[in-house]
């Protein structure tokens, strides 16, 4: 094995990337359901939005979790590929009603589909795979899958109207943010972890180990991703400051705002609560963050949920899909350690 990993680290081989080659089969199965159920007899448009977003070159992590979940612990039966396509329709699902919202111009390098069609088609066709999300997940007939994975969905719709009312208020604290994380982004990887156990008809402690590791996995991935918007990183295909011009309360400012003084609470006040930003603002906030360490202390938040994603994978049965899983928890936090 540590032969094995060196060589894949000479050839510059990502976790993600090795899970897929694992897991080669299985994602082309997921695929070409995906492109079966995004089909539509009498809405074309469906398909063409659907694969636009589908087809953009993601790396169908939480589709991953749940087929790796599934074969960490033993399971050999069909279902896992439909829950891991109902997973990835979720997440679709909710990035072409996420752009709605936020306005969004671009997402993965390319243009989003409320900006290439319209509003109206990104929000249908969002309900649409919602609605294909649930047929498929009625395949498996496992009644709890059922409940996991539909608790999920309107965890993470509840997660985003939470974001709505707490985003510009400067009350938010560090416990609301982590009720925002958990549900707009952990609620879906701890799903999709936790449906490959159950699926797999694992015992109660590898299935809850299994919910645990997505859960941490999910909080640590969103909170680099909020790091990075003010740190930057040539991979995340994100402006520097996108979250502070679109005024989004995120741990790095929280923390900031905790620390600051009347004078900094004026700032943020103007410039996140009443949206009145000036040039020059951008510049300010992130040394208004560096002066108060919070992008460090952000960081080193990000690592501790790293740690607990690793440390959930121990009630698992040692193998190689449970290794790639910890090698994962590592690489979400790779690009601010």
């Amino acid at each position: 094995m540590g032969l094995e990993k060196v060589d894949l680290e000479k050839a510059a081989v990502k976790p993600h990337e090795k899970l897929a080659l694992a897991l080669a089969p299985e994602l082309d199965a997921v695929n070409t359901l995906i492109r079966e159920r995004m089909s539509s007899k009498h809405a074309p448009r469906i398909p063409e939005v659907t694969a636009h977003l589908i087809e953009a070159g993601g790396k169908r992590l939480r589709p991953m979790l749940t087929l790796a979940a599934a074969k960490a612990c033993g399971y050999d039966g069909p279902y896992h590929v439909h829950l891991a396509a109902t997973v990835e329709f979720i997440h679709t699902a909710t990035l072409l009603h996420d752009d709605v919202v936020d306005e969004s111009a671009q997402r993965r390098g390319r243009p989003t589909a409320n900006l290439l069609w319209d509003n109206k088609s990104s929000v249908l066709v969002g309900d649409y795979l919602f609605a294909r999300a649930f047929q498929l997940m009625t395949d498996a007939d496992n009644m709890r899958v059922l409940q996991i994975l539909s608790n999920a969905s309107a965890t993470i719709a509840e997660g985003e109207v939470l974001q709505l009312t707490a985003a510009q208020d400067l009350k938010t604290d560090e416990n609301i943010y982590l009720q925002v994380v958990r549900g707009k982004t952990a609620a879906l990887f701890s799903a999709a972890t936790e449906v490959g156990g159950v699926l797999a008809e694992a015992d109660e402690t590898m299935v809850k180990a299994l919910f645990d590791y997505g859960d941490a996995l999910g909080i640590s991935f969103q909170i680099v991703d909020d790091l990075l918007d003010y740190w930057g990183s040539e991979q995340t295909g994100k402006n520097i400051g996108d979250d502070f011009r679109e005024r989004k309360l995120t741990l790095p400012l929280i923390k900031a705002i905790a620390k600051g003084d009347d004078e900094e609470r004026a700032f943020w006040v103007r410039t996140i609560e009443k949206g009145k930003q000036e040039d020059g603002d951008l510049d300010h906030a992130i040394a208004l963050l560096n002066r108060h360490n919070a992008l460090k202390d952000t960081r080193d938040v990000a690592l501790e949920w790293s740690a607990k994603a690793k440390d959930a994978l121990k009630a698992l049965p040692n193998g190689e899909i449970v290794e790639m899983l910890s090698d994962i928890a590592d690489y979400v936090v790779a690009r601010v350690r």
